[in-house]
């Protein structure tokens, strides 16, 4: 009886701050579902599996649903519901892929194009994934996330300090945010934009592929954090991000996620396409691109990163994806 109370009581609460920017999860659903090939659908590996998109956008509308709003940021999150394990993959923005409709171009340009439900459909159909759900947060959602913790503490050299601050300073200008210096290179506890910025560092040795893991870094140090705190502060933080934040998830979900997010681990990251299996290209259209050089080997690795499944085939339909970028794209180096 005393779990049923208290669990009403978070509920109640969760109905009162949870205002979100949504879309109809059940409408959503049934179109992603529409894009998931049969093989995946009825494939036994994956299941005891909850898989999310999470998008990272620069919303200047404030509306992250709609609108030129292409992902910053792009991950995959894998949470085992039975073990509480999570496993995080960032999915490279200038990756070329199909992003719907035939059309071959940077992945990052999905969101841009229809929302989170184009994007999706885009991870789902090139890496064989059964992704029906989403959270989307804005800049100012993730630094009033970490804000609400206390901030977080990450380890950076003077090059990254410089460029952070820079961002710093640009959000300042953009958004109307305080602007907070970070005034030495080290082990530092960042409030929100200053977190928000280092996770937007991209012009320093490894680009786009250090950036994904800046923000992977930001993402487990704040999980680290969530799982320190209570349900009680973790309403606190909901009701701080709520105005930059849209999802697919139900108050029901969202509330059970947070209750759990003691048990939650983050077990692994990496990111797509692959060291080994990647390449560079550069076409009129898209400006320098990142190369999946074979689809089928990110597929296989990603299958067993996720779902430990190995010797993965892949499904016909990202056969013929992995076809097309090989004979359509060729690589500089």
């Amino acid at each position: 009886l005393l779990v049923c109370i208290v669990g009403g009581f978070f509920f109640f609460k969760m109905r009162k701050v949870l205002n979100l920017q949504r879309v109809n999860s059940v409408d959503l659903e049934e179109t992603l579902k529409l894009g998931i090939s049969p093989q995946v659908k009825n494939n036994e590996k994956m299941k005891g599996y909850k898989n999310i998109a999470l998008f990272g956008v620069d919303s200047r509308s404030g509306d992250l649903l709609e609108g030129d709003n292409r992902s910053d940021s792009m991950m995959v999150c894998s949470i085992h519901e039975e073990t509480g394990e999570i496993r995080l993959v960032s999915v490279y923005r200038d990756t070329i892929l199909e992003v719907g409709d035939g059309y071959y171009t940077k992945a990052n340009s999905a969101y841009a194009l229809g929302g989170p439900a184009q994007a999706i459909n885009m991870l789902n159909q090139n890496f064989d994934l059964n992704i029906v759900d989403f959270v989307t947060v804005g800049f100012e959602g993730l630094a009033h996330t970490i804000d609400a913790l206390g901030g977080i503490e990450i380890q950076i050299d003077e090059e990254e300090r410089e460029y952070l601050n820079q961002y710093v300073h640009d959000m300042h200008l953009e958004l109307g945010t305080e602007d907070t210096p970070v005034e030495e290179s080290g082990t530092v506890l960042m409030n929100g934009i200053q977190a928000t910025a280092y996770s937007r560092i991209r012009y320093t040795a490894g680009d786009d592929f250090k950036r994904a893991e800046r923000q992977r870094t930001v993402l487990q140090k704040t999980l680290d954090k969530a799982r320190e705190s209570g349900p009680t502060a973790l309403v606190a933080v909901a009701n701080n991000v709520v105005g930059d934040m849209a999802t697919s998830l139900s108050t029901a979900e969202l509330l059970n996620l947070i209750m759990k997010a003691s048990n939650l681990e983050l077990a692994g990251t990496g990111g797509l396409p692959q060291e080994e299996y990647r390449g560079f290209g550069s076409t009129y259209e898209d400006g320098e691109f990142i190369l999946p050089l074979d689809l089928e080997e990110n597929i296989c690795w990603l299958h067993s990163f996720l779902f430990g499944e190995e010797n993965y085939i892949i499904s016909e339909e990202a056969a013929e994806r992995n076809e097309y970028i090989r004979n359509n794209f060729q690589p500089y180096y």
